[in-house]
């Protein structure tokens, strides 16, 4: 088999790839996705992420290596294994982040990738229920809607935040990020919208197009430093294809995981594993950064959460209302309201976020909620400084890689973080809560010191989700760079990565949305060269 482009992963952004590349009706184009077809009514269903992030025939469910900051334990990353990836079962939270991350990421040397310049991308990917403006898109593919519903607790929260000086911002997508509001969703009409479901299902006729499930990548075929296609392998039954040019679109565990399988990483690290070099590359892996989130819980003292609304009758009338409606509980995302906000005053821009749900889990068990009422506020670091790494351990392509987060190594992460739970605890005591609050239950209340605090959020932290960085984009000059702002890997040909291990930093938000837009932007880029 040939083909012009071999997408590897039919994720947030494979899926973009696949239709957009596929529009040239010259061009032959192979996508392959390690997992199955998106036909579970869970990965249809918002609130369903509460079981197909855990769901192994949906989810790779990583596992971090034990780290001091996690106090020793290892952390699942669930990413996605299904058509259109991580976006069939990501918490449906969309946020493109602050104008300043991308116009950082053009100072950094990659040109043309200012905020200017990637905005008209996330216009046309967007059909925003609010409309077209200067900063929205009214008529792309990705459906992008307010939340179906408002809840009473969430009205209070809203009000409480204001009195801490977090204003009401009707689009943190907009003009400016700061403030409190409900999430927006990639949903329509009560619906998750994946790429899957927006960008490949519409074009899956196309006779230039194909698209394999169950079909785990091996490794990259190279004749000297040329990439001229790809080793997979399906229900064990191997196969190989030749690609003009093969794009990496697994995610950042996955890019550069084939790459190292394949002889492109650290040449010492790889040839200890008996992986013969192609081309000797320090950046592979490396670079990774990710979002850490400490966790707050109350109870309440009255029947306004959902936690006692998922159980019995109550929970019988929300299958019934969604059912007829498209609505309640069912429709939700995986946080009701998110506030951007700065931990200091002084600063220009917000550093941090956090989201606020009129439910708990039990223990921390994310999607086992607790029997009574309770609330919950999530904080993290919207740009971690710290940096960690992702290396196979074997050269089998069938093992999960080493992942090591490294996760509150800087002062900056760590106070960061403490000045999140100690806001939290601020807001909840404002009056407006007064009649709702109840006790503190996570972290205790006596853990009032910053050493405390510090030990909570090691002691009970977890990973966002939002791994970036591992191919990261910067200019040949730039030693840990793996791909330039074409998103060619630097050093070999016929190669490029599109998906979050290109960032170079964090975006000060959820990284869904971005990715979409990377989707978006390097089809053009690949068109372009062609």
């Amino acid at each position: 088999m040939s083909f012009d482009y071999v997408i590897v992963g039919a994720g947030s952004a494979g899926c973009v790839l696949a239709a957009r590349l596929s529009e040239d009706p010259r061009a032959q184009v192979l996508l392959l996705e390690a997992g199955p077809e998106d036909r579970h009514p869970w990965l249809h269903i918002p609130i369903g992420y509460g079981r197909t992030f855990r769901n192994p025939t949906y989810s790779w469910q990583f596992q971090t290596e034990p780290e001091e900051a996690t106090a020793g334990r290892s952390l699942t990353i669930p990413r996605g294994k299904v058509l259109g990836g991580s976006s069939s079962i990501n918490g449906l939270g969309f946020t493109r982040g602050q104008a300043e991350d991308y116009d950082s990421w053009a100072q950094m040397g990659n040109r043309g990738w200012s905020f200017a310049e990637v905005l008209p991308y996330f216009k046309r990917m967007e059909r925003f229920e609010g409309g077209a403006d200067e900063f929205r898109g009214g008529d792309g593919l990705m459906a992008v809607s307010y939340a179906r519903d408002r809840w009473e607790l969430c009205e209070v929260f809203i009000k409480a935040a204001g009195r801490h000086g977090i204003p009401y911002n009707p689009d943190p997508n907009g003009a400016k990020q700061d403030g409190i509001n409900y999430f927006q969703m990639n949903a329509r009409n009560g619906l998750r919208q994946s790429t899957a479901k927006s960008y490949l299902n519409p074009v899956r006729g196309r006779p230039n197009l194909t698209v394999e499930t169950h079909a785990e990548a091996q490794r990259l075929l190279f004749e000297g430093k040329r990439c001229v296609g790809l080793a997979y392998e399906i229900q064990g039954q191997p196969r190989e294809v030749r690609a003009r040019e093969v794009i990496l679109a697994g995610g950042s565990i996955g890019s550069p995981q084939l790459l190292e399988l394949s002889g492109v990483g650290q040449g010492e690290h790889l040839r200890a594993l008996g992986i013969e070099v192609v081309h000797d590359l320090r950046g592979v892996g490396e670079n990774l950064h990710d979002h850490y989130l400490a966790r707050s819980v109350w109870r309440v003292t009255q029947e306004v959460t959902f936690n006692e609304r998922m159980r019995g009758l109550r929970l019988a009338q929300e299958v019934v209302k969604y059912a007829l409606f498209r609505r309640g509980l069912l429709a939700v995302c995986a946080a009701q309201l998110c506030a951007f906000v700065r931990s200091r005053p002084e600063l220009d821009l917000p550093d941090l976020e956090l989201t606020i749900t009129p439910w708990s889990f039990d223990a921390g068990k994310v999607g086992v909620l607790e029997r009574e009422p309770g609330m919950s506020i999530v904080a993290f670091q919207l740009r971690p400084e710290s940096r960690g790494s992702i290396h196979i351990k074997t050269a089998d392509p069938k093992a999960h890689p080493a992942i090591r987060p490294n996760y509150l190594a800087t002062e900056t992460d760590r106070r960061v973080l403490i000045d999140g739970l100690r806001l939290a605890r601020r807001i909840v005591a404002s009056p407006e809560l007064d009649p709702y609050r109840g006790e503190q239950i996570w972290p205790a209340p006596h853990l009032d010191t910053d050493d405390g605090l510090l030990a909570h959020a090691h002691e009970t932290g977890a990973s966002v989700g939002h791994l970036a960085g591992t191919c990261k984009m910067g200019p040949a000059s730039d030693t840990n760079a793996v791909v330039g702002p074409d998103l060619k890997v630097h050093g070999i040909e016929g190669v490029r990565v599109v998906d979050a291990s290109i960032l170079p930093a964090m975006i000060s938000g959820h990284t869904n949305a971005p990715v979409i837009m990377i989707g978006e932007k390097a089809s053009d880029l690949i068109r372009a060269a062609a």
